[in-house]
């Protein structure tokens, strides 16, 4: 199954974004969305897991998004929150993928037999941080993630 992470697009959303993301079976967004149409676009592409980011707290359309969200994708429970400072009250043995964003940071990080995983902002450049977002190749044994960068 191919999934795409994205995060941080302040309301930006990349036509290099959409391309990368056509094909896709599912789409993880970690927050800070920036408007109502970045969230009709993508659920165009595939079903849409979603939480709210702390620029979306006070958005009339965000209002009924989710803070955080649990959810299965082939089997792996995964924990979706816009900050990894909220990971730890949330977080249990039976998590097996943590996806944040906020940073702007991309990670791929395998802790244990937990992938943490921040796709990084696909949104408008901040600092020189790259603009990125995450594809993973899921199956029942497997979680592959690979970071795409979408500008030079």
């Amino acid at each position: 199954m191919k999934v795409g992470v994205i995060s941080d697009t302040h309301g930006l959303l990349r036509p290099e974004a959409i391309t990368a993301l056509e094909g896709c079976e599912a789409i993880i967004h970690a927050g800070d969305i920036g408007s109502q149409d970045i969230v009709e676009q993508l659920s165009a592409i595939a079903p849409l897991h979603i939480v709210r980011g702390n620029n979306d707290q006070d958005a009339e359309w965000a209002k009924n998004i989710a803070d955080h969200l649990r959810f299965d994708i082939e089997g792996w429970q995964t924990l979706l929150v816009h900050d990894i400072a909220d990971v730890p009250a949330l977080l249990d043995d039976s998590v097996k993928m943590v996806v944040t964003g906020h940073s702007h940071k991309p990670l791929i990080d395998w802790r244990g037999d937990t992938l943490y995983l921040n796709p990084g902002s696909a949104g408008r450049r901040r600092f020189k941080l790259p603009v990125t977002l995450a594809l993973l190749e899921v199956g029942a044994d497997s979680m592959e993630p690979t970071l795409v960068q979408l500008v030079d």
